[in-house]
């Protein structure tokens, strides 16, 4: 039976006086990707950054195979092997690609990169650009590739197909199939079409509340989402 590497529980959240989520519930098994949809502003973001540990909740519990998470820091979650990827696309800019893998490599003490040039060739070719040269789609491959270093039990991956062209889209959904191999991954998605294509479970989200959870495979489809949304 597959383990739960994730269990949210009447999550509450806010930005100061602001409710952003509203009893929140979620679970995650062992090698299954769950989809997380909504429109903009829905709670999706806010929903990751609660669990990874960088927005502390007003109330509910998140915890990982029956640890707690609520009140580690974001390092000690990552270092659980929970790792977030952000939407801002985000790197060491004045860094090289291959400086920017030694900096995941340090923080996880997994200096094998081999599996990371095997997943995106083309960072190969790119080891020596300073990353603030490479596209939205290479700095998406860089973000990844840092994340799955150590082996992580769970991705949290937000909206990670955001400005990519069709090609790289195709690319990532076909990394995410294979990365599921080996860890969970939750991902905050607007593409219905692709996030449909790969997920076991889609969570729906409506301003800031669960609207549907959605696990039968032939109602995974973007025409039975919509209407939720």
């Amino acid at each position: 039976m597959s383990s739960q590497v994730l269990n949210v529980e009447g999550l509450n959240a806010s930005y100061g006086e602001s409710r952003v989520l509203f009893d929140i519930s979620i679970n995650v098994l062992d090698k299954q990707v769950v989809g997380c949809v909504g429109r903009n502003g829905a709670g999706k973001s806010t929903l990751l950054k609660s669990i990874a540990g960088f927005l502390r909740p007003r109330s509910g519990t998140i915890s990982s195979d029956g640890v707690d998470l609520v009140g580690r820091t974001a390092f000690g979650i990552a270092g659980m092997g929970i790792k977030y990827i952000p939407q801002d696309k985000k790197v060491f800019s004045d860094l090289t690609v291959r400086e920017n893998l030694e900096l995941g490599s340090y923080a996880s003490g997994d200096y094998n990169w081999e599996p990371v040039l095997e997943f995106f060739p083309k960072l190969k070719v790119l080891i020596d650009r300073k990353a603030g040269y490479l596209s939205g789609g290479e700095r998406q491959m860089l973000m990844i590739g840092r994340a799955i270093l150590g082996k992580p039990k769970l991705l949290l991956i937000d909206e990670p197909t955001e400005g990519l062209a069709p090609s790289i889209v195709s690319h990532l959904k076909d990394v995410f199939r294979e990365l599921s191999k080996s860890a969970a991954l939750v991902i905050v998605e607007q593409n219905l079409p692709m996030i449909c294509a790969i997920s076991d479970k889609i969570y729906a989200l409506n301003e800031g509340r669960l609207m549907a959870e959605i696990t039968e495979r032939d109602k995974i489809t973007p025409e039975f989402c919509e209407p939720y949304l």
